[in-house]
Order: C-alpha cells, then structure tokens, then sequence
C-alpha cells in the first residue's frame, strides 16, 4: 500500500484561485483526489463564497459535498494580509483579517467536521504561516495575530475532533511569491533582509507548500494530529 495516495479522496480546498491555493487544487488532482475549489472570486469551476460568511460557506460546503459525493478533506488555505503597523492600522482593517485568516477558517472546519463525524472521519489542513511562529520581520499585526491563533486553534481542534477520527493540521510557510507577497518581492531591499533569514538561501514555490499540504492529508500521516509543520527554508531554525 503506497501510503501517499489519495486516490478517490474528496477534498475541498478554500482560495483556491491562486497561489498556494490553485497549485494545492491542481497537485491533490493529479495524485487522482476529486476537488471543489472555494474562492471569493469568480471563475471556471470555482464556488464563489466568502469564507468569513457563515451561510455562504454552509452553501459553498454543501454545493461541494454534492459535487464530490462526499469531504474527507478541507484545505483552509483563504486569507488575506494588510501590512499596516499597530499604530496605524484601522479596526476595519484588523477585524476583516482576522474574520477571513481565523472566523473563517473556524466556520469551514466545524462546518466540515460536522459532515466528516458521520462519514469516517477525515483530515483538515489549516495555512498557518511562520509569522505565527516568530514575531516576523516587518510589522504586520493583524496577519501575525490570526497566524498565531491558527496555530493554537489547530491544537484544539485536533484535540476536540480525534474523538470521530478527524485529524487537524498546519503548515506554516516562509514568504512564498504569491500575490499576498508583492510587496515583498517587488521590493529588492525587503526581499534581501528576508534571505538574510533564510538559512538554505531558497525560498519555497507554491508547489512546495502543496506537497506539504498533501503529505498531512494523506495516509501517511495517519498518526499525525495537532502539529503545525514549517516549510520556511530553515527561517525557525535561528
């Protein structure tokens, strides 16, 4: 038995229209998993929703389950970032981050539970991020907040969803180039004090990250639960 295959599964996986979300869609599809894609943009074959409206991921959820025949495995990887410092950013700002990274990742997960509790079990992949490891290396409060409760809600859902065989998990990449990340990599001076903390001297794509992603929701980490996994090129190490 190859214990990385996920033939037959059927996952979801949330901002999916770019970025580490698209290249984690397209990746669980080629190793033969069925997928429904959950963006708040439009698009071909997309589930439009805003992850942190409960009725419209209750539809999007139920429009997916219908499509796939089943969820046995949720990727919350929708979020949003405003670099802005504590002292400027504004509530709206701080209360839209954290009502997309954290509410809405709570909604999907409970929402997927409920369904993944009377069918076996299942697994769910959250997108935490090194900032929510380390106080990071620009101000950005909003994001590093959300980031850090992601981390710790992944603990307490792993904890609270085991009793019905659900398995909760994360990965908390470095800087990926994604449009989240413009202006970090379109700024030659930020982009250098990032590799200056970055150990391998290369920063993972996104297809790195959806390896990792798949590698939690697989059978191979069947006795994986509650853990937080860094894809961050050495950056924690220091």
């Amino acid at each position: 038995m190859n214990p990385f295959d996920i033939q037959g599964m059927c996952a979801v996986v949330t901002g999916a229209a770019r970025g580490i979300g698209r290249a984690t869609a397209a990746l669980f599809e080629e190793a033969g998993a069925r997928v429904a894609r959950i963006d708040q943009e439009a698009g071909d074959g997309v589930i439009q929703a805003d992850v942190s409206q409960e009725s419209e991921i209750e539809r999007a959820l139920e429009q997916a389950r219908q499509e796939l025949g089943g969820i046995n495995v949720l990727v919350n990887n929708a979020g949003i970032a405003v670099r802005k410092n504590a002292l400027e950013i504004t509530v709206e700002d701080w209360d839209r981050v954290l009502g997309v990274n954290l509410k809405g990742l709570f909604l999907c997960s409970r929402i997927a539970a409920r369904g993944m509790r009377g069918a076996g079990g299942g697994a769910i992949v959250n997108l935490a991020s090194i900032m929510g490891l380390s106080g990071g290396l620009f101000p950005n409060p909003a994001y590093q907040a959300s980031k850090g409760a992601v981390v710790n809600l992944t603990r307490a859902l792993a904890l609270e969803f085991a009793d019905f065989g659900v398995r909760v998990n994360a990965v908390a990449p470095t800087f990926v180039r994604t449009d989240l990340t413009i202006p970090v990599f379109g700024n030659p001076e930020v982009l250098g004090s990032v590799m200056r903390h970055t150990p391998l001297g290369v920063l993972p794509e996104t297809h790195d990250i959806a390896a990792a992603i798949l590698f939690l929701a697989s059978p191979a980490a069947r006795c994986i639960t509650g853990v937080t996994l860094p894809v961050d090129s050495g950056y924690l190490a220091r």
